[in-house]
């Protein structure tokens, strides 16, 4: 198979992974609300150990304190974002929430620079794409039913959301394509990657987790918390399984945490 076959093939499988909030159309309302603010907590740590465990560092094997500088960036950007979609829905009242809108250009670029890395895997090697593709999809799968939920949560119809996600998930095909066709002539991927980090932190921290504030019972604030921690631990076993460290060490790694366990 061709190396472009490879490359179309990995970024529509991982794009359709997007359609994984059809399954939560299927709820009651009421369920779904219910599930809507835990997928939220879910989101807030995903973005979080998202921008921490994976964006920063990687910018930081690209650039060098430049980091610092285009993380900062993003998160102005971002402010400056909102403060410009809040102002308009301010003057004319808006059923959206400027977060929502956030989330899709955050989660864009989070899927274009996905598209990227898988291009830039198989141009360097098959197997290596074929790993980044397996790291991908794996991680994709929750961020997206969590993605799906914030937008919900976020005034969007379930219908809708699941069609913007889809159209934000293609930028991951967009992303493969560039890469394929312009790869000498693009500039370091780090500066993408610092300034998306930038853009998830302020999602998580100014609009997602204010929104789980406002839960005051102690048994539902316990189970946001739980599945915010949820997020964290799955970006950061991710980061674990990612790593360029053999399976065998992994799984002695593993072992040695649970004798320790027991």
């Amino acid at each position: 198979m061709q190396t472009l076959t490879w490359i179309l093939v990995s970024t529509i499988a991982v794009s359709a992974i997007s359609l994984a909030g059809a399954l939560l159309l299927a709820l009651k309302e009421r369920l779904l609300k219910r599930i809507l603010i835990m997928l939220v907590s879910f989101a807030s740590g995903g973005l979080l150990g998202g921008a921490f465990f994976h964006l920063i560092p990687e910018s930081y094997s690209m650039l060098d304190e430049s980091v610092s500088i285009t993380v900062v960036l993003g998160l102005v950007v971002f402010f400056i974002l909102e403060k410009s979609i809040w102002r308009h829905c301010h003057q004319r009242e808006c059923p959206v929430h400027a977060f929502a809108y956030l989330n899709l250009l955050g989660d864009g670029i989070h899927n274009l620079i996905d598209g990227i890395a898988i291009a830039a895997s198989f141009l360097s090697s098959h197997s290596l794409g074929i790993v980044t593709t397996a790291a991908v999809f794996l991680h994709e799968v929750p961020q997206e039913l969590g993605d799906f939920g914030v937008l919900v949560y976020g005034g969007f119809e379930k219908a809708k959301a699941l069609m913007f996600n889809f159209f934000t998930a293609l930028l991951a095909l967009a992303g493969a394509l560039l890469t394929y066709l312009f790869l000498p002539y693009l500039p370091s991927l780090g500066y993408i990657l610092a300034f998306t980090a930038g853009g998830f932190i302020y999602v998580a921290t100014t609009d997602l987790i204010p929104e789980l504030h406002k839960e005051t019972d102690i048994r539902n604030s316990i189970i946001q918390i739980l599945f915010l921690l949820m997020g964290v631990m799955l970006m950061m076993l991710v980061k674990f399984w990612t790593e360029d460290t053999s399976f065998e060490e992994k799984l002695r790694f593993l072992l040695a945490i649970w004798r320790r366990g027991s």
